[in-house]
């Protein structure tokens, strides 16, 4: 994903630059009065702890909207599987239409999510998936309120809302992320945190690269995690490895 990409590689490049300035200011103050850096400590303490407070929060939040979304998946399967096996509920002449709609409808969503991070393709396809489920809907209820009709507008109707209203859900989590904002202030609190860390550091006869470069890829590779987990079909992270559970109800659409 490059969003995360750029974003860690930037946070990297700019946590060792902070080290270094912060270093750097450190040297100068000692130099002018060594007996002027009391306090640093505490102050150091605070920021570093809220850079943790921040990157618990963001990572625990993305974790658990990763795993909604693969509960949803599961969730959209069964109520798939179970609405279409109660099409039988149906008279014989309306089952053969709705079974097609049914087959449309799961190949586009199933397309919609392949063509992502292409949006546009991917906007194709839900347009394709809501043609289908508004046909699935009318004729199903065409066929309900027909003589002969009544298992299916107890039992189908109900499936088929649920079907529909999980596909929704899917689409609105899928755009629930953290605000920018909060963003930018995970990467402000980590650049104060670096300089002073390098503030600190002040005094020393040589950079220690260990710890500055340490310092800088974890928090780098934290953060790159956090993001890969917020949009888990662009990056490493993948959420897509359980459509195979879709791709496997649409196999048994015969």
């Amino acid at each position: 994903m490059l969003l995360a990409l750029a974003f860690a590689g930037g946070l990297f490049a700019g946590l060792l630059l902070f080290l270094e300035l912060g270093r750097r200011i450190g040297n100068r103050e000692l130099a002018r009065d060594p007996a002027g850096r009391g306090g640093v400590g505490i102050v150091e303490g605070a920021v570093f702890g809220l850079l943790a407070l921040l990157m618990g929060f963001t990572f625990s939040g993305a974790a658990n909207r990763f795993e909604g979304r693969r509960e949803m998946i599961v969730q959209e399967v069964n109520a798939i599987g179970t609405a279409w096996l109660r099409i039988d509920l149906l008279p014989a002449e309306p089952q053969s239409a709705i079974r097609d709609g049914f087959r449309r409808y799961l190949d586009a969503r199933l397309a919609a999510y392949r063509k992502l991070p292409d949006l546009s393709a991917a906007k194709v396809e839900l347009a394709n998936a809501a043609r289908a489920q508004d046909d699935i809907w009318a004729r199903s209820v065409a066929a309900s309120v027909a003589p002969g009709g009544e298992p299916a507008r107890v039992l189908l109707i109900p499936a088929l809302n649920e079907m529909f209203d999980i596909a929704e859900a899917r689409l609105l989590a899928g755009q629930m992320h953290p605000h920018p904002v909060i963003w930018v202030m995970l990467a402000t609190v980590a650049l104060a945190a670096a300089l002073l860390a390098g503030y600190g550091m002040a005094g020393a006869h040589a950079r220690n690269w260990v710890y500055m470069i340490g310092f800088a890829a974890t928090t780098a590779v934290a953060s790159y995690v956090i993001m890969d987990l917020e949009y888990p079909r662009l990056g490493l992270i993948r959420v897509s490895s359980f459509d195979q559970a879709l791709v496997d109800v649409r196999a048994t659409m015969k």
